[in-house]
């Protein structure tokens, strides 16, 4: 089921206008990211002025509760000029979106005094929690917080098991930890997207109240306490959808960078050994040609997915199950998908392309580094999809 299309808002048409103006000047800051590991800081004031944090943002606390496509939109367009930075605003952007799930003094906690602080994050469930009174007390250390120095808030993984001898299963939560009670570790020395500067963070002994946690049960379930002070059909999408396309949308944008590049190299380079041209290459022009069209069938997937959700829960209907572990397949593709196909566009380059000044090779490495991630091994979700497809029981709740 689709929604019917209907024309951009003016807000809408503005922050993505913002996005592609901002191109040019991140593939120009993008060698200063990967030198210091960290997005500059004025690539963070850029965002925030520009309103790029509020699209998922509740508009209760200042944001624009906008179409989620819009945020990818934006955030793949950021990725063409830094990969780096697309992941970041990515990440750290949709975090703007969970926090409406939580109860809601959760999110009065964080943008009481100011609405544009921003939250990272690690969702490893490597927390050590206990049960006290209010809440819990969790330690631990968590790897790959993106965007963390640029931080005010976290969120954490951490199961928490039924009390007592009560009956029920392990509970996977986020758990939001302000600034003042964890640390962060440099730990960020990686061969890609080394601007995202996701370093570790250790947390000892740190009382979370209780409402500020959120279940991925009820992420899945649509049952998330936030959803009283927020009712508005973007928080009823299913959290594993909305935070997976946030890691996988932004190595199609830099595939799109890639592209951009190989073109302005392509046209103009002859080898110095055989005085050929690359535009003349059979096997340069396949590469350049499909990775165009996957990019756009990528671009097309994620879109028709986020439309065919909303136009289900804007009717009040609950998602089918199948759907959803088909798209989320889809997701954890993308960055596999993407990786073939910059791997031909760097051999199309020859020689030429293994230099650090060429941009495709930063691309390159920064597309493999995606593809790392846990939520972009296709592996597991296409046998999940595979066995459902083949009569078994769906076994991923982040879906």
């Amino acid at each position: 089921m689709q929604r019917e299309v209907r024309a951009r808002t003016e807000v809408e048409k503005s922050l993505v206008a913002s996005a592609r103006a901002m191109v040019p000047v991140l593939a120009e800051r993008a060698p200063r990211a990967e030198a210091e590991r960290r997005i500059p800081g004025e690539t963070i004031e850029d965002f925030r002025k520009a309103g790029l944090f509020r699209i998922l943002q509740p508009k209760r606390h200042g944001g624009f509760e906008l179409d989620p496509n819009v945020f990818y939109e934006v955030q793949m367009t950021l990725a063409e000029g830094c990969a780096s930075t697309g992941w970041v605003f990515g990440v750290m952007g949709v975090h703007n979106w969970q926090i409406a799930l939580f109860d809601s003094r959760a999110a009065d906690d964080v943008w009481r005094r100011d609405d544009s602080v921003l939250i990272s994050s690690s969702y490893m469930p490597k927390g050590q929690v206990k049960r006290v009174a209010g809440g819990f007390e969790l330690s631990g250390r968590w790897s790959f917080s993106s965007g963390v120095d640029h931080a005010d808030w976290v969120f954490l993984g951490a199961i928490v098991m039924p009390e007592g001898s009560a009956p029920g299963s392990p509970d996977f939560r986020t758990f939001l930890v302000p600034r003042a009670d964890f640390k962060v570790i440099d730990t960020w020395h990686v061969i890609g997207l080394k601007g995202t500067g996701s370093k570790d963070v250790v947390v000892e002994n740190a009382f979370v109240p209780e409402y500020r946690t959120h279940s991925v049960k009820d992420g899945f379930s649509g049952t998330s306490r936030g959803l009283v002070d927020n009712p508005a059909p973007l928080y009823r999408l299913p959290f594993g959808q909305v935070f997976v396309r946030a890691v996988s949308a932004a190595s199609i944008g830099a595939l799109q960078g890639a592209l951009e590049a190989f073109r302005a190299f392509g046209s103009t380079r002859v080898s110095a050994n055989d005085f050929s041209s690359t535009a003349q290459d059979p096997a340069a022009q396949l590469a350049a040609a499909d990775t165009a069209i996957a990019i756009d069938d990528m671009k097309l997937e994620l879109f028709r997915s986020f439309d065919s959700m909303l136009a289900t829960v804007e009717r009040g209907h609950p998602l089918d199950v199948e759907a959803r572990i088909h798209y989320r397949y889809q997701s954890a593709l993308c960055a596999e998908r993407c990786a073939q196909h910059v791997d031909r566009l760097l051999h199309s380059c020859g020689g030429s392309g293994i230099f650090n000044g060429n941009p495709i090779a930063r691309f390159f490495t920064d597309i493999h580094a995606a593809r790392a991630h846990y939520a972009n091994n296709p592996d597991r979700f296409g046998r999940n999809y595979g066995g459902v497809l083949l009569g078994m029981k769906n076994a991923d709740l982040f879906i």
